[in-house]
C-alpha cells in the first residue's frame, strides 16, 4: 500500500519542507536532474531520506515544487519588474534597463538555466509549466503597454517577438560568447528594432 504524502501544518515541518525543496532544486540545478538522488538532498537539507519521502513522493516532486517556487527568478525576470518606475515613453532607457536585468538574472543562474531547458525537450509537465509561464509574460507585458497608451497593430505579436529578441540576446551574451560579436552593437540593434516595432 502506497504511503500518503504528508502535507505540514506546524511551522517547523513547513520549515523543513520548505529547506528539502530550496536545498533539493538547487542541487539538482547545480549537479543536474540525473546526477542527483533524494540521499543527497536529505543529507544537504539536514534531514533524514525518511523525511524527505514523508513530504516528497521523489525527487521529481522535488524539482517541480522548485521550478514553481524559482521559475520566474531564473526565466521569467521581467515579471518582477517594477514598471512604475518606468516612463514607456522613453522606450529606448527602459529597455536598456530591462535588458540589464534579464542579463545579470541570467549570469546568476547559468547552470540552473542549462539544466532546467534541457527538461524542456523531454518532460512535458515542464514544456507545459513554461508554455503556460511564457503566454502569462506576454499578457503582462501587453498589458503595460496598453496601460502606457501603446496603440498599434498587433500588440500580442509585437510584445511575444520583442520578449524573444531579450531572451536571445542574453542567451547570446551569456551562454554562446562568440569572440567575433560586439555585443554593444549588437544589444543597441535589438533595441532599434523593438522600438521600429512599436511605432
Amino acid at each position: 500500500m502506497e504511503e500518503l504524502i504528508r502535507v505540514p501544518k506546524q511551522k517547523r515541518a513547513i520549515e523543513k519542507k520548505e529547506k528539502i525543496i530550496d536545498e533539493g532544486f538547487k542541487l539538482i540545478c547545480e549537479n543536474g536532474y540525473y546526477n542527483t538522488n533524494t540521499t543527497e538532498i536529505a543529507k544537504k537539507a539536514g534531514v533524514s531520506t525518511g523525511i524527505v519521502y514523508q513530504y516528497f513522493k521523489d525527487k521529481y516532486d522535488i524539482f517541480m515544487e522548485g521550478l514553481k517556487k524559482y521559475g520566474d527568478e531564473i526565466f521569467f525576470p521581467i515579471l518582477k519588474i517594477d514598471y512604475k518606475k518606468y516612463n514607456l515613453n522613453d522606450l529606448e532607457n527602459t529597455l536598456k534597463d530591462i535588458i540589464k536585468t534579464f542579463i545579470k538574472n541570467h549570469k546568476i543562474s547559468k547552470t540552473a538555466h542549462e539544466e532546467i531547458t534541457a527538461m524542456i525537450h523531454s518532460n512535458q509537465e515542464v514544456a507545459n509549466y513554461f508554455y503556460d509561464r511564457e503566454l502569462l509574460l506576454s499578457e503582462h507585458i501587453t498589458n503595460i503597454f496598453l496601460e502606457n497608451n501603446y496603440k498599434v497593430d498587433h500588440l500580442n505579436e509585437k510584445v511575444h517577438v520583442m520578449i524573444g529578441m531579450i531572451d536571445n540576446l542574453c542567451h547570446e551574451i551569456i551562454y554562446h560568447k562568440h569572440d567575433n560579436m560586439d555585443y554593444d552593437a549588437m544589444t543597441d540593434i535589438v533595441i532599434r528594432n523593438i522600438e521600429y516595432l512599436f511605432k
